[in-house]
């Protein structure tokens, strides 16, 4: 049997925690680092309280999340 330390034991165990987490979070960051676009016909800009947002849906006229009001593209 391998004899080692109390404190060694909490070092070794420590480290490969942090390797193991380390490297999911670098594989995690990988897999993320797709490009995200958004299609500018989706971002709506509300005339009355000058609010931007996003609306997905194909419509012509959309309602201002913020304060109700209508707005055309």
């Amino acid at each position: 049997m391998i004899s080692i330390d109390f404190s060694l034991a909490v070092a070794l165990y420590t480290l490969i925690f942090l390797g193991t987490a380390l490297g999911v979070w670098i594989l995690n960051r990988q897999a993320r680092g797709r490009d995200l676009t958004l299609d500018p016909k989706f971002i709506w800009f509300c005339s009355v309280c000058t609010y931007t947002y996003i609306n997905t849906r194909e419509e012509s006229i959309s309602v201002c999340p913020r304060c109700g009001s209508y707005n055309k593209k």
